[in-house]
Order: structure tokens, then C-alpha cells, then sequence
């Protein structure tokens, strides 16, 4: 699976897992995501791809490495979707 892959699915399984907020974004925290058994079997490197999705402005987070443990309890928020203009 490449990255865009990785990304595609990670946020499928935000949208799963976390909390649908009123700007049409999603949160979760990292235990949760990390705990997740379904995202274990798909994710190698979780941190990798939540880095990837970063570096990508598709979620955001505070900080730049998640720890299991440490960071369990660090909000991920999966952006909303860019407003397409009506023309």
C-alpha cells in the first residue's frame, strides 16, 4: 500500500472511529486510533501515516510524534473537505 493509500484509509477509519464536529471535521485520540485492533491489521506505521496526513493538511494534532502511552489522550482531527466554489 503507498502512502496515498495509507492516507485514504486512515481517514476512513477517523470518520469510524471519532466524533463527527458541527464544521463537518472528525476527532478521535491517538488510544483510540492506536488501540483499535481493525487499524492495527491495516496500518504498519501509524505514526508514519498520521505524519504523512499532516504534512498533507489533512489532519492535524499537537505536536509532532505520538507515543503509545504518552500521547494516548492527543486529539486527531480529520479536516473537513475544502469548499468547492459554485461558479
Amino acid at each position: 500500500m503507498n502512502v496515498e493509500e495509507e492516507v485514504g484509509k486512515l481517514k476512513e477509519e477517523i470518520q469510524r472511529l471519532g466524533q463527527q464536529q458541527p464544521d463537518g471535521s472528525y476527532k478521535v485520540t491517538f488510544g483510540v486510533l492506536f488501540n483499535d485492533d481493525r487499524c492495527a491489521n491495516i496500518f504498519e506505521a501509524l505514526v508514519g501515516t498520521l505524519r504523512a496526513a499532516k504534512k498533507r493538511k489533512i489532519v492535524t494534532y499537537d505536536g509532532e510524534l505520538l507515543l503509545q502511552g504518552v500521547h494516548d489522550n492527543v486529539e486527531i482531527t480529520l479536516l473537513p473537505p475544502p469548499a468547492v466554489a459554485v461558479a
